[in-house]
């Protein structure tokens, strides 16, 4: 459990959930989100029903009770009663309803339709990892009817999430975080589904052969790896695994193990104070100058570099407070 590779991928990008408000929302009623960078925004629907509409994507789509829409890369996006109309800009809406961050967000008219109750909120990632996982996933995703998904289960998260708000018990916003980034696992999972290979990376990341060669990659970043070794791991020849490996993935199988050694690397200079010969070794380098010149080629910095800069604010902030 938790050591397959998409699971090692997610913990890497620090993935975290996030849930900000729940609504109730009557006809007529239109919100404009905006953009926001290194984040996924979600809504799902839990009654009534509504339109959402993606910056650059042509057409809308129609969010019923059961549906989740996830929106990877941040863009702006409408959600409204009608098809087309009018939205007025999310930072109006809370000004108007005077939303605090607590209870409902009730906005709109006196339609007589049903009220639209949505879920809100967004997943964030560490965005110093660039894994082309995230790069590769569509503009939007939308998972129709979760009633009919693996038994129901994920209908009755989205509703033991909207009690949880509801109810406000102590505990309940790390309850809520933690069963969105299950909802947005198997979204992903949903899509590759849907989407087959066209998916890419995820994809990839998913295929059973594929997947368990990444995930012995992740695992062991310091062994001499090779393409052979790569393919022996997945069970295929080496020729196949390279051609398939990096029509999904979008590189080259060695290029991957660079990159991900690369970004562990990044992570400890930045987290840690260990040596920076521990760290490449680490990663599978023993020379510290080859190291320093693979990390300056992704990252256009080297390692001394790198730490430096991540840790000059706090340097200053302690310097400031001793004088």
């Amino acid at each position: 459990m938790g050591d397959d590779a998409l699971s090692q991928i997610l913990k890497a990008l620090r993935l975290r959930g996030s849930v900000y408000f729940h609504t109730n929302l009557s006809a007529p009623w239109g919100i404009k989100v905006p953009s926001h960078g290194n984040v996924a925004r979600f809504h799902m629907a839990i009654r009534g029903s509504c339109w959402l509409r993606v910056d650059d994507v042509e057409q809308p789509i129609r969010l019923a009770p059961g549906d989740i829409a996830v929106i990877p890369h941040g863009a702006a996006h409408v959600l409204s009663d009608r098809r087309e109309g009018n939205a007025t800009a999310l930072d109006e809406v809370l000004y108007q309803t005077g939303y605090a961050g607590s209870g409902e967000l009730v906005f709109g008219g006196e339609g007589d339709e049903e009220a639209c109750k949505l879920l809100c909120g967004h997943f964030e990632f560490d965005d110093s990892l660039r894994h082309p996982l995230l790069g590769s996933l569509p503009s939007y995703m939308h998972l129709a009817d979760t009633r009919t998904v693996n038994g129901y289960w994920l209908e009755a998260v989205m509703r033991f999430v909207s009690s949880e708000i509801v109810e406000d018990k102590p505990g309940a916003d790390a309850i809520v975080d933690r069963l969105t980034e299950i909802v947005f696992i198997q979204v992903l999972r949903s899509y590759v589904d849907n989407a087959g290979d066209s998916a890419g990376c995820l994809a990839g990341i998913l295929d059973p052969k594929l997947g368990r060669s990444l995930s012995q990659i992740h695992r062991d970043p310091s062994r001499p790896w090779t393409v052979e070794t790569m393919a022996q791991e997945a069970g295929m020849s080496r020729t196949v695994f390279a051609e398939r490996f990096t029509g999904l993935m979008g590189m080259t199988p060695l290029n991957y193990v660079t990159s991900w050694r690369m970004h562990l690397a990044r992570r400890d200079i930045v987290d840690t104070q260990n040596p920076l010969i521990e760290i490449a070794e680490q990663v599978g380098y023993s020379s510290e100058a080859s190291f320093n010149r693979a990390f300056k080629r992704q990252f256009n910095v080297t390692p001394g570099e790198m730490r430096r800069s991540a840790h000059r604010p706090l340097q200053q902030v302690t310097s400031g407070a001793a004088g």
